[in-house]
């Protein structure tokens, strides 16, 4: 049986099902050479000297690896003539980064984080690059692109996935018809489909969280893992395992290859940020992929596509994953009457 690659596929998609078109096809194709190169940097570890610090700090306050930043540059650069891009925005970056002389031409805007699970880097963990794609929509022709065209909700991206690099490098996306997973073939350095159609199971017994703050989280997030953990004896009348990589690839591409659910909660050390991840980098592509895959994403109370970001580095409180079990979660919160 022949093998068929992400330009087969996204061909496919195009012509079949008439979910992409031939910008948005490059925009992607484009991305999935730039996660080859993180990868193979990535792979060398310290033989390749990208281990460690920077001793800077991103536009986060959060301490820079050099494979944060050199993952940022290998996107930037990639991108700056593919596609018909208007302008790129990444986790890492105070503001937003247009394409010069694209515009009008430039059709779409690419967010990236360029490498999530940072401090996994140094202990050969596995780590990722989430991407998102929207439609410019120029409110005023002949005007270069601002921040404000950014401001889109989740439900509006055109395409999302990511690549993370474990034992197998791969590349997850969905064009908006399905869950598609293609394994990097290292030999031939191409992407070949290897899981098609990808689905969360409804119902899980895994969760995903980071224990330690459980003394920070509010009521209902409490609540509903106390339950978990009281096993079958408790109110959920089943036995819970938890797993936590602290890389969100990491355990989103779990969650979609076997179920589960992901929580990364508000807690009360930063009582004013309503969360910790990043709506626009993570939070949204993410969510995409999940619901496309038959699952479910909420801030606890609300649907995260249908967030209407006010800030490029807006955070967030993200609970995604099985849809029945994240549909519990939304019944603590609700009977706790708060989000």
């Amino acid at each position: 049986m022949k093998r068929k690659t992400l330009t087969q596929y996204l061909v496919e998609q195009q012509r079949e099902h008439g979910v992409v078109v031939p910008e948005v096809r490059l925009l992607i194709e484009v991305v999935a050479r730039a996660c080859k190169a993180i990868s193979h940097a990535v792979s060398k570890g310290a033989l390749g000297g990208v281990l460690g610090s920077l001793g800077t700090e991103n536009v986060q306050g959060e301490v820079q690896k050099k494979l944060d930043v050199m993952s940022n540059e290998i996107l930037l650069e990639a991108n700056e003539w593919g596609g018909h891009l208007a302008a790129m925005a990444s986790e890492e970056m105070e503001t937003i980064h247009p394409i010069p002389n694209r515009y009008p031409k430039g059709e779409y805007l690419l967010l990236f984080d360029p490498l999530d699970g940072s401090s996994n880097i140094d202990v050969n963990v596995s780590i990722g690059t989430i991407f998102s794609v929207l439609r410019a929509h120029h409110d005023t022709p002949g005007q270069p692109v601002g921040e404000q065209d950014f401001m889109q909700p989740g439900n509006k991206q055109v395409a999302s996935g990511y690549a993370v690099y474990g034992p197998q490098t791969m590349l997850v996306i969905t064009v908006g018809n399905g869950v598609a997973g293609f394994t990097l073939d290292r030999e031939m350095g191409s992407w070949v489909l290897t899981h098609e159609d990808m689905r969360i199971p409804e119902d899980t017994k895994e969760f995903a969280i980071n224990m330690s703050n459980m003394r920070h989280w509010a009521p209902p997030v409490k609540h509903y893992i106390d339950d978990c953990l009281a096993g079958k004896t408790g109110p959920r009348g089943k036995d819970f395992n938890m797993r936590w990589v602290a890389s969100m690839v990491a355990d989103v591409h779990r969650i979609l290859t076997r179920g589960g659910i992901f929580m990364y909660p508000w807690d009360s050390r930063e009582p004013n940020k309503p969360g910790k991840l990043r709506l626009m980098y993570e939070a949204n592509p993410m969510s995409l992929l999940i619901e496309q895959a038959g699952g479910a994403a909420i801030d606890g109370t609300q649907r995260i596509l249908d967030i209407q970001p006010m800030q490029l580095h807006q955070r967030v409180s993200v609970i995604l994953g099985s849809k029945n079990e994240v549909e519990t979660v939304a019944r603590y919160h609700k009977e706790h009457g708060q989000g």
